[in-house]
């Protein structure tokens, strides 16, 4: 509960930057009481105080038998899986795919192909030598060209569910990316977007190198979102790049019509994914009303959204490619609010309530008086507790000079 009323106070610096309402989180906590489990606990019947006893499977079919029974078997309790399915629904098993189809290849023609590669390769004298004398190399790009044609698509796609830009991009659909997309801000390895590494705004100064295999006279049109950048509305995004009409693979020799903006993710806010999505165009399209004026630094008119894009042109263009990497904030951020953006760079801050101090309780000194004894804790007291009449007698050393011995002596107010 503080957590949230702290974090509505900072929210309530959002006029002081010239916006009407910001998004943030809240969060709750409540304590329960555990109840007693309602049956047996799973593996209870299991004794592990001697494993000599335990039942064993001579073979590895007799044990998935068993595992396969004691999964239809009916139990008192939920796995964590069933409990978001009960909260969520079945959201996945509705999602339609507007993407491109796949290929018309039937399995058992791939199966055919991938016995027929097994059967040479085991043929190849040469091969078998390499392999014997562990000197084989396998080349790198045909197993990433391989990758690409086969599984590659459907795992960029369980990526993609999991980093949720269907959900925020397409709700409702989804669609499987057939056509790899190749992005790069520079020449150097960690600075090429892949599917949710993090680059940084310094390095996303400028507009990136983006290549595909496309084939000759069709028609491309790529698109940069953000749909976590927005300041003002939560299903807002912005648009950061957008170029149509693309023929071929040449970007540059597309129509720009939206011009390249650095990202720009505030501070405080953790990190932003920026997708750049490839659609493929049956024909020439008309973007007069998504060109904006270059230069375009207005936030307003770089408000965007994808789903209303792609419903005005789903009947000329299809999803085909698909990439995108995270981003937060850096130093160059506060230079493209207050140079491109020309505005007051938004600032999110946690703040934390105050450190609480219990109050303390006063001690008191051997010297000082103890109210509830009312006594002086310096008096010096015998073994049974009486106290000593007069108090203690502090003793004073005197050095001792060459030949003499030390000796203690009282303070002549004390004789």
């Amino acid at each position: 509960m503080a957590s949230r009323m702290v974090w509505r106070a900072a929210l309530r610096t959002g006029p002081d930057l010239g916006l009407s309402s910001l998004r943030g989180f809240t969060t709750a906590a409540a304590l329960c009481r555990r109840a007693a489990p309602l049956g047996p606990m799973p593996n209870d019947d299991i004794d592990l105080s001697d494993p000599k006893s335990l039942k064993r499977y001579n073979s590895f079919t007799v044990y998935l038998k068993a595992a396969e029974a004691a999964k239809s078997k009916k139990c008192w309790w939920k796995t964590y899986r069933q409990y978001l399915k009960e909260e969520n629904g079945n959201n996945d098993e509705f999602l339609v795919n507007i993407g491109l189809p796949g290929s018309q290849s039937s399995r058992s023609e791939r199966a055919k192909e991938r016995y027929r590669l097994v059967k040479e390769n085991r043929h190849n004298p040469e091969m078998e030598k390499a392999s014997r004398q562990l000197t084989l190399k396998i080349p790198v790009d045909r197993v990433q060209a391989e990758w690409e044609c086969t599984a590659g698509p459907f795992q960029l796609r369980d990526v993609a569910m999991h980093y949720g830009v269907y959900r925020d991009l397409f709700p409702g659909a989804f669609f499987i990316p057939r056509v790899m997309l190749r992005v790069a801000y520079g020449n150097e390895a960690t600075s090429h977007v892949h599917y949710g590494n993090h680059i940084t705004p310094t390095e996303a100064l400028t507009a990136p190198r983006v290549t595909f295999e496309a084939d000759k006279g069709s028609l491309w049109t790529l698109l940069l979102t953000s749909p976590d950048e927005h300041l003002q509305d939560n299903e807002g995004e912005y648009v950061h790049w957008l170029v149509g009409n693309i023929p071929g693979n040449a970007v540059q020799s597309g129509e720009e019509l939206c011009h390249y903006m650095p990202p720009f993710p505030v501070k405080g806010t953790g990190f932003h994914r920026f997708i750049f999505i490839l659609f493929k165009q049956d024909k020439v399209i008309n973007y007069e009303q998504h060109s904006r004026p270059s230069p375009c630094y207005s936030l307003k008119e770089r408000t965007f959204k994808t789903l209303e894009f792609y419903k005005m042109h789903q009947d000329r263009m299809t999803p085909a490619g698909l990439a995108f990497f995270q981003c937060q904030w850096d130093e160059s951020v506060t230079n493209t609010f207050h140079r491109l953006l020309n505005m007051k760079e938004p600032i999110f801050t946690f703040l934390r309530p105050p450190v609480y101090h219990p109050p303390q309780k006063r001690g008191y000194s051997k010297l000082e008086p103890n109210p509830a004894t009312q006594d002086w804790r310096g008096r010096g007291h015998t073994q049974d507790g009486t106290p000593i009449q007069g108090g203690l007698k502090p003793q004073t050393h005197q050095r001792a000079g060459t030949g003499e011995t030390r000796r203690a002596t009282a303070p002549p107010s004390m004789q």
